[in-house]
């Protein structure tokens, strides 16, 4: 009971944030990653038979397919022994929103695909088997795992879920109207200055004087708030960025935060920028329509982004300053194994099938069919993936910028228990100030307190 009434607190602490995506969360001081469940080692699997598994996932189209696939070859290669048999929850939130139920007392899957943003709450939890503990009985190498994504989903440390797809921010350029403007679509801008620099080339307008096409247009979405701040070497909540202990405070007014909102105000009073909301997917669009010819995007878009009528390039994600350096946070999910209500010979074959996934050859599959970036850095050295690549140098630039990241807190990112409604808070002081024209410094003073309380509720309901 005591169980159950703590998992309704944090259901509660989170429910108005659920809906909103990306980022992630923090460990409750004291919690001994082993002292949750233990891994069990190879021998649960003797005598147990065919142990079927079920993951829980939000992968659609391509992505779905893939994962398909996969998960057909691993049971190809475990027939009587393992099988994996995949559930697609629709979404993100959806599949988060099945287990919060399922931990009410319904049957719980033996792996789940949860966002960043839910990595709180799947600790908080206490219903997983930690990765660290699989990787301590098995003494697995870790250390092809690519270590800005190994760090994001560690705390104090020790992995807790293993990174399955992985996105980073890069900034885009249409080459072609760069040649045109007279600029080198080689050499994309690197800051904000600069960016405001090649706009006033790039921007074009008919004979009405009507613009056609905007030098820039990137979408008001919270992740590149977080970027930004990474980018610049500073942390984006206390507490360490919140892997010290339970983070108690959004840092959203700085100086580097008002300057950039201000920027961004004077661009699109000058013309320079296009006027988005917070759906990337209209962000997108307007890229791929040649309406905007700079725009900042995850490398989940490069794919679509190659196909457009024009040729598209990519470059480092752009500082406030020149002399900020720090880099980006990587964004995407993570696989959660279950111990709740588990045996072992589940909860190994559970640990089976994520080895599997990771590996270098199932990450090449992963990375050129759908575009995350591969985990393994052994995965980039394959010839499939060496082809891919090869097709496609947009995303050598993601390569080269996750590997020129060096890990601190950081760029690991910013850990909040309610991180969703965090995001949506910043989104609120971006749109306030570019779309609605108020005061920077106070759109962010204004979306910073309106964090006080859930922020409060939710470290209350964890005893953080």
């Amino acid at each position: 009971m005591r169980t159950m009434r703590r998992v309704s607190l944090l259901a509660a602490a989170l429910a108005t944030g659920m809906a909103v995506s990306s980022c992630a969360a923090a460990v409750p001081a004291g919690i001994d990653y082993k002292a949750v469940y233990t891994a069990p080692g190879p021998d649960a699997l003797n005598g147990a038979g065919e142990v079927d598994i079920t993951v829980w996932h939000a992968m659609t189209g391509v992505n779905g397919a893939t994962l398909q696939k996969l998960a057909d070859q691993f049971n190809a290669q475990n027939r009587g022994r393992i099988k994996v048999t995949l559930g697609f929850k629709n979404n993100y939130d959806d599949t988060l929103s099945a287990y919060k139920n399922a931990l009410r007392g319904s049957t719980l899957p033996d792996i789940v695909q949860v966002y960043d943003i839910g990595t709180q709450f799947m600790i908080d939890t206490r219903s997983i088997v930690p990765m660290q503990s699989f990787v301590d009985v098995d003494k697995f190498d870790v250390t092809d795992i690519q270590p800005n994504i190994a760090g994001y989903y560690s705390v104090g440390g020790k992995l807790y879920s293993m990174p399955f797809n992985t996105s980073m921010p890069l900034l885009y350029i249409n080459r072609n109207a760069f040649a045109k403007a007279g600029l080198d679509p080689d050499k994309p801008p690197t800051t904000l200055d600069e960016i405001m620099a090649d706009a006033e080339k790039l921007t074009v307008k008919d004979s009405s004087g009507n613009v056609v096409q905007y030098g820039f247009g990137a979408s008001l979405y919270g992740w590149f708030l977080e970027q930004w701040t990474a980018v610049a070497g500073q942390e984006y909540c206390d507490q360490g960025n919140g892997r010290d202990g339970h983070a108690s405070h959004a840092d959203f007014v700085t100086d580097e935060h008002v300057r950039l909102l201000a920027w961004w105000q004077r661009m699109t009073e000058r013309g320079l920028a296009l006027k988005l909301d917070s759906d990337t997917k209209n962000g997108d669009t307007a890229f791929e329509s040649g309406k905007v010819a700079i725009t900042l995007e995850s490398t989940g878009s490069l794919g679509d982004f190659t196909k457009a009528a024009f040729e598209a390039g990519a470059g480092y994600f752009p500082k406030i300053d020149a002399t900020d350096s720090g880099g980006p946070i990587i964004g995407g999910a993570s696989l959660w194994i279950v111990g709740r209500g588990k045996d072992d010979a589940h909860k190994r074959a559970a640990w089976e099938f994520t080895k599997f996934l990771e590996s270098k050859d199932s990450q090449a599959t992963w990375h050129t069919s759908t575009g995350y970036f591969p985990i393994s850095r052994a995965a980039l050295d394959t010839e499939t993936d060496r082809q891919w690549v090869a097709k496609k140098p947009q995303f050598q630039v993601a390569i080269n910028q996750l590997q020129g990241t060096k890990l601190t807190k950081a760029t690991q990112g910013c850990l909040f228990g309610v991180m969703p409604q965090v995001r949506k808070a910043a989104e609120n002081a971006m749109q306030a100030a570019v779309l609605q024209g108020k005061d920077a410094r106070q759109a962010l003073q204004d979306a910073q307190d309106s964090l006080n309380r859930p922020i409060g509720d939710y470290n209350d309901a964890v005893g953080g």
